[in-house]
């Protein structure tokens, strides 16, 4: 039993170790990066979705684990078919940028942004976070975590608290691994 738990805590903190970017607020949809656009290829919107209202100014927070030189961008999808484009060169910017060219902040890991949502209601939106690492030539190394987001009104049974955005969905599990093992080591004592 000891070797099972010790097996299940190093294959989820070693998973985690493996992470560039880790996005914080609002909830990822998953906690894959490599592919594009967001994080696993073919990934589509799950159940943890965030709520905002329609032009709301929010904060979009993550921590990068693995430092790269680089910079970030954030981009937002209205209709929820993730259609992204990866920049090419620095410079590029799309119509789906909200933010771009956030500098990466060499020895600092916790990052926070600003930006301003459309007005326009929509059911499956998406937001996209790249880091857009500078180390590669050509230009194409990247890591992707987008979140689920909804613009509009409180949902029905919905606290309402809509303005700073309010996530259902649960972490990612390590506390409540954790404290499963320490009671499991407590009962064999």
């Amino acid at each position: 039993m000891r070797y099972s738990l010790a097996l299940a805590l190093s294959l989820l903190l070693g998973s985690s170790a493996s992470a560039h970017i880790a996005l914080r607020s609002p909830a990822p949809r998953t906690a894959e990066q490599k592919a594009g656009p967001c994080g696993v290829a073919g990934s589509s919107r799950g159940t943890n979705v965030t709520t905002y209202a329609p032009g709301a100014t929010v904060m979009v927070e993550w921590d990068e684990t693995i430092g790269h030189p680089g910079h970030y961008r954030i981009a937002f999808d209205d209709d929820g078919n993730d259609v992204f484009v990866n920049p090419s060169t620095p410079t590029d910017n799309f119509p789906s940028t909200l933010v771009d060219q956030i500098t990466d902040r060499d020895g600092e890991t916790h990052y926070t942004q600003q930006i301003t949502l459309p007005a326009a209601p929509c059911e499956s939106c998406t937001l996209q976070l790249v880091q857009v690492m500078t180390t590669q030539v050509p230009y194409n190394s990247f890591y992707y975590q987008c979140a689920d987001i909804r613009i509009g009104d409180a949902p029905p049974g919905g606290d309402g608290d809509i303005d700073g955005g309010c996530s259902s969905g649960s972490g990612s599990g390590l506390g409540a691994l954790l404290l499963a093992g320490l009671l499991l080591l407590r009962r064999r004592k």
